[in-house]
């Protein structure tokens, strides 16, 4: 996406220049996920992620390799792969981004150390914002969150609905809310 800055000089011209892809990303509000499989994620948190997509967020949904990612595509969201070196490392260095928040999976935390290291923290950054959803947390994640819950917009019911059908789970209806536990900050009741 290109977008023209306007800079004004001291001696009252006006320059423009184009702004570049780069500064773009550093301009969106980013949401990385951590999810056992793109079930997972579309049923516990897929009306939340399309929302945030729909509203300008780059979304990023980190899976293990070989996992199916047409329902995620369905929901707008990029799938990267879980156990790529480089994934952990674009999520930790956009962790001193504002503007960054962060979604994982109670089965993805306990059962993989980093993640885990990563997400606490996350927890201890100020300036990056957590969400979590399952069963079954460490000791001590729940004292610092609070359940929160989304309402899915009318779309995002209909594209969750579609997700979950490609991803082996059809419905009938989909729940107009989703759960999460999140790190107490307001920027997340919706």
């Amino acid at each position: 996406m290109m977008v023209t800055s306007i800079h004004i000089s001291r001696t009252g011209g006006i320059a423009t220049e184009r702004a570049t892809r780069a500064d773009d990303e550093y301009l969106r509000y980013r949401l990385d996920v951590f999810a056992a499989g793109a079930a997972d994620v579309v049923q516990s948190a897929g009306g939340w992620l399309f929302d945030r997509a729909r509203a300008g967020w780059s979304v990023s949904v980190l899976l293990a390799r070989g996992c199916d990612t047409r329902p995620l595509r369905i929901l707008g969201l990029q799938a990267l792969d879980l156990n790529s070196k480089s994934a952990l490392e674009l999520v930790s260095t956009a962790s001193r981004i504002p503007g960054h928040s962060l979604a994982v999976s109670a089965e993805v935390l306990t059962g993989d150390v980093r993640i885990r290291e990563t997400v606490f923290k996350f927890l201890d950054h100020q300036l990056t914002e957590v969400a979590l959803w399952g069963e079954g947390w460490p000791i001590g994640v729940n004292r610092t969150m609070a359940t929160v819950q989304h309402v899915l917009s009318p779309a995002a019911r209909v594209f969750k609905g579609y997700a979950l059908a490609a991803a082996g789970s059809p419905c009938d209806s989909v729940d107009p809310i989703e759960t999460l536990l999140c790190d107490g900050d307001e920027r997340w009741r919706t």
